[in-house]
């Protein structure tokens, strides 16, 4: 990391002394900033006032519901939320993407793993700007997707989207009438690594839909049944 760039800071809510050590130390000697908190509320005013850019949080904690945390950071920040938790089921990892979490983890993990599991949530938290030949403004009725400002409206409104949500939105988007297949959608908005986890496109393709489509309007993405996804032909 060059002198004078801004170091990456992760907050890590985690419990466990062991964990913290492990995670604190092969961060920081890859250039990351790490403050660490114990507790739901003390993470809460860190996300406050160390505005980090990685949060990896535990659901397991002593003194607060780790679902509970997830939603309510999700609420105040669109930064990237990594569940490392010790519940494994696949009802805990859809409940923690209903929440916000960008991407979850199981222990035990390879720390290599979580490392590039963080380089995959910060590309889409600093995603590269869109490549000049795809359509930069898609409007579909009375919504509008501006991919060079970032910013989607619907009826003149903004729609707060966090990065993973905007991500999907753009690949479907900029892919328009074209089916998109699960595999494709995770490999392309997630990561070559995440090809197997089908449950969180269908996680985020509800809260888009929930963000984007009005109640008994026509639908602005399309699901092909047992095949993936297109955003409405133009």
């Amino acid at each position: 990391m060059s002198t004078g760039e801004k170091r990456t800071k992760a907050l890590l809510v985690e419990d466990d002394p062991n964990i913290v050590d492990l995670i604190r130390s092969n961060l920081t000697v890859r250039g990351f900033d790490t403050c660490t908190s114990t507790d739901g509320s003390r993470a809460l005013q860190f996300l406050e006032t160390e505005a980090p850019d990685i949060v990896l949080l535990d659901l397991m904690l002593p003194d607060a519901d780790g679902f509970e945390l997830c939603r309510e950071m999700r609420e105040r920040s669109a930064v990237g939320i990594i569940v490392v938790s010790a519940r494994g089921g696949q009802h805990d990892k859809v409940a923690a993407l209903n929440f916000g979490a960008d991407d979850y983890m199981t222990k035990p993990f390879g720390i290599e793993e979580l490392l590039a599991r963080i380089t995959a949530t910060l590309r889409r938290t600093r995603p590269a700007e869109p490549v000049e030949m795809s359509p930069l403004r898609i409007e579909v009725g009375d919504l509008v997707v501006d991919l060079e400002m970032r910013l989607v409206t619907r009826a003149g409104e903004v729609v707060h989207l966090t990065p993973t949500e905007f991500a999907l939105l753009r690949e479907l988007a900029i892919n328009r009438g074209k089916l998109l297949t699960h595999a494709q959608l995770l490999r392309r908005v997630w990561g070559p690594g995440y090809a197997t986890e089908t449950e969180y496109v269908r996680v985020y393709v509800r809260r888009l839909r929930a963000k984007l489509e009005s109640g008994g309007g026509s639908p602005v993405i399309i699901t092909q049944p047992r095949a993936g996804y297109r955003f409405v032909p133009g």
